[in-house]
């Protein structure tokens, strides 16, 4: 089959690779439909290479039909249209009995002392194939594929393999309520569908980016934009908030924030060493960009919650805890818990009206074999690149 493959630092191509196979009595086979390019895959196209392998197949965002089943999967039948969530969870384990799917203890990266497997998302997660391919294995195929009806388009259901669910859990973590308002750093995919999401419990949002295309487009929806490149976002939030800051706030960036010089040249050192050095520094001493994370901080008002959805790895990020601490903050984070939220999301989803405007979410739609292309254009934020589907 032919699959979007990792090569290095800042470079994948598309090659022919052998196909899955059934591994388990519970795996299944899907014939991949539609698949995303998420701002995750950019964290793998460059910081995370340490962790990488060449030839390691790369996405977690598919949907598509069922074309084999192992001997234990009763639930699907060949033919089925599903869609995969980004993490592989079993259903029956204490975690997931209480829906953290993504700390799964059944699939639990104990190697590396890290939670769930994640498709197509380096050893720290379990090294599992992706879903940037035409084909792809899911294990536990009883449990975590969601089943879709036929008609709709794939636009309808794709993102709840990981934006939908992100983006829902984001804003149930910041606690906002009706009335109340919630401020989004980052207006990327992620903040994006987030905004859309507390829109529709009518909750006010202000946006902060840097990227022109998406302010316009969130503006659009009725979002409060803050361009961040056009004097200090931290007064336009107080202005705009009586002096005090906003309700909740929700990071949608993680880490690779703008503005945060130092750590970036510490990230591109990093990445530069050979593989036995690098590990360890990542998994010992690293940190991350963390100025998006620092003005959710400053942005909320005292008393508020800080929901973290932007995906961090450093283990030595020097974060202001006399500023969390003071302004007596909540902190709440983490991957999302895909399944948990399905049955929230799919109503939505199967809406005649759209109203989260799923149909029309997807900037680009590409084949498979423009990914390298797609890869360097949405991290250069190019021709208005907002969410990039593959069609393989």
């Amino acid at each position: 089959m032919r699959a979007l493959t990792w090569q290095g630092k800042q470079k994948v191509s598309v090659e022919t690779v052998p196909d899955p196979k059934i591994q388990q009595p519970d795996d299944i086979i899907i014939e991949v439909t539609t698949t995303g390019l998420c701002g995750s895959d950019l964290h793998l196209y460059d910081p995370l290479g340490p962790f990488l392998h060449p030839g390691d197949v790369l996405g977690h965002e598919p949907m598509g039909r069922v074309v084999e089943r192992g001997s234990a999967v009763t639930n699907l039948q060949d033919g089925d249209r599903v869609v995969i969530p980004f993490q592989i969870a079993c259903g029956s384990c204490f975690m997931c009995d209480r829906g953290l799917q993504t700390q799964c203890e059944t699939t639990q990266v104990r190697e590396f002392g890290m939670g769930a497997a994640l498709f197509g998302f380096t050893d720290l997660y379990g090294a599992v194939p992706g879903g940037q391919a035409e084909y792809l294995r899911v294990p536990h195929g009883n449990y975590g594929p969601i089943k879709v009806e036929e008609g709709p388009s794939d636009e309808r259901f794709v993102y709840l393999s990981d934006v939908a669910p992100t983006a829902w859990q984001g804003v149930e973590y910041s606690g906002v309520t009706s009335g109340e308002t919630l401020l989004i750093v980052g207006l990327g995919p992620i903040g994006e569908m987030a905004a859309r999401i507390a829109l529709l419990r009518d909750v006010r949002v202000i946006g902060v980016d840097l990227v022109p295309e998406r302010l316009a487009r969130s503006r659009s929806l009725g979002v409060e934009t803050i361009d961040l490149t056009a004097g200090d976002p931290v007064a336009a939030i107080l202005e705009k908030t009586a002096g005090r800051g906003a309700d909740a706030a929700m990071e949608a960036v993680g880490m690779e924030a703008h503005g945060s010089g130092v750590a970036e040249a510490a990230q591109k050192v990093v990445g530069l060493l050979p593989k036995k050095m690098s590990r360890p520094i990542m998994m010992h001493a690293s940190t991350d960009r963390l100025a998006a994370l620092d003005l959710a901080f400053q942005g909320v008002r005292r008393g508020g919650t800080v929901a973290i959805s932007g995906v961090y790895a450093g283990a030595q990020d020097p974060i202001s805890m006399q500023l969390i601490f003071d302004k007596q903050l909540t902190l709440r984070m983490g991957q999302a818990n895909v399944k948990r939220w399905v049955d929230d999301i799919l109503p939505l989803a199967y809406d005649d009206a759209d109203p989260l405007g799923l149909e029309s979410f997807a900037t680009h739609h590409l084949t498979l074999d423009e990914a390298p292309q797609a890869y360097e254009m949405f991290q250069k934020k190019q021709d208005g690149a907002i969410k990039v589907l593959f069609k393989p």
